[in-house]
């Protein structure tokens, strides 16, 4: 495995993401303050432009200094906030994560091979029985 560049792409993404949440936070709030900046501003992040954030942030720079400036700084703030609390829930996570697929995919095997009809099966259907989900008239 090449933990290394794992890593330094598992970091581009949280820098987009960190970015997006951002932008969200700032959106909400001139929601309150100034909704036509606002508008203007969700407008402006359209979903293709917002996938790589530092483009995003590098093309509204040209845009609108300010509002780049308030999202750097929003965006650092969450960093700060939450990669404390981000390796422990991510293990933590998957681990739970990987339980609950583990366990479906047993459940899915087990139902599969006790409900398939045996051939010397004596509670198969015969043809004067109804079936379960059709009332009888």
């Amino acid at each position: 495995m090449e933990i290394n560049r794992i890593a330094k792409e598992t970091t581009k993404v949280m820098i987009s993401y960190l970015t997006y949440q951002a932008v969200r936070t700032v959106i909400n709030q001139l929601g309150e303050t100034n909704k036509p900046l606002g508008f203007w501003l969700h407008n402006f992040s359209t979903s293709e432009r917002i996938k790589d954030g530092e483009a995003y942030l590098k093309d509204l720079l040209e845009e609108h200094q300010e509002l780049a400036f308030r999202i750097m700084t929003v965006r650092e703030h969450l960093a700060e906030e939450v990669t404390e609390y981000l390796p422990e829930m991510v293990c933590t996570g998957i681990k739970q994560a990987n339980i609950e697929t583990r366990c479906r995919h047993l459940e899915r095997m087990t139902q599969v091979s006790s409900s398939a009809p045996e051939a010397n099966d004596s509670n198969q259907p015969t043809e004067d029985d109804e079936p379960d989900d059709i009332p009888a008239e």
